[in-house]
């Protein structure tokens, strides 16, 4: 996911010459871009410097820990992600249509050059057994996305138990995408959704039949 903000910032300006918000997203946005290409404990702090240009000693009075850093770029990554689905299922007043566009932003993200996966999935992976808070930025971000997932099925008068089935094919979309390298898990995961979603809003009778 691309920080759609636009935001530019100036790698070239002194140090010295930089003020703490400025020098804090310097090094957020290197660690968001080393983190995700390479896995958090393959990059170590010397290189982050080096990525951010701000000097070890400032960027420990920034942030507590390398932990601390992991922390901010994965609520900054909710937030891209929070945006992103709400700019999606806004593109069509249809129900349906609203829960299947969750599969089709998961396309176009998938169809990045950079897309290595759930950035979400692959922290929790690496960190999950060494650091809780990053555990439970994790969780919390998967239980928004089912809240929001529950919500769009009961806009579509949905049973709840739909919701942790279309949830399920979305985050099973994003592990296969990542390791076959093609967006094509996102349209099949699309289409069984339309499936599961057809079958439960059919009146009870039919679904019985």
């Amino acid at each position: 996911m691309k920080d759609p903000s636009g935001t530019s910032t100036d790698h070239r300006a002194p140090e010295r010459r930089i003020d703490d918000a400025t020098a804090r997203d310097r090094v957020l946005r290197a660690a968001d871009r080393l983190f995700y290409d390479r896995g958090v404990q393959a990059v170590g702090m010397d290189e982050l410097r080096t990525a951010s240009g701000i000097s070890l000693k400032r960027v420990y009075r920034l942030f507590a820990s390398k932990e601390a850093i992991v922390e901010e770029v994965l609520r900054h990554r909710h937030e891209l992600w929070e945006a992103g689905i709400s700019a999606a299922v806004a593109t069509t007043p249809d129900p349906r249509e609203r829960l299947l566009a969750v599969y089709d932003f998961l396309a176009r993200w998938f169809d990045d050059d950079g897309f290595r996966g759930c950035f979400f999935i692959n922290s929790f992976g690496e960190l999950s057994g060494t650091a809780p808070r990053v555990t439970e930025i994790v969780r919390a971000h998967k239980a928004g996305f089912q809240e929001t997932v529950s919500r769009l099925v009961a806009e579509a008068g949905g049973p709840p138990d739909l919701a942790p089935q279309l949830a399920i094919l979305a985050e099973g979309a994003q592990t296969t995408a990542a390791i076959a390298g093609t967006s094509e898990a996102a349209g099949q995961a699309r289409a069984a959704a339309g499936t599961l979603i057809d079958v439960a809003l059919r009146p009870p009778r039919e679904r019985a039949a």
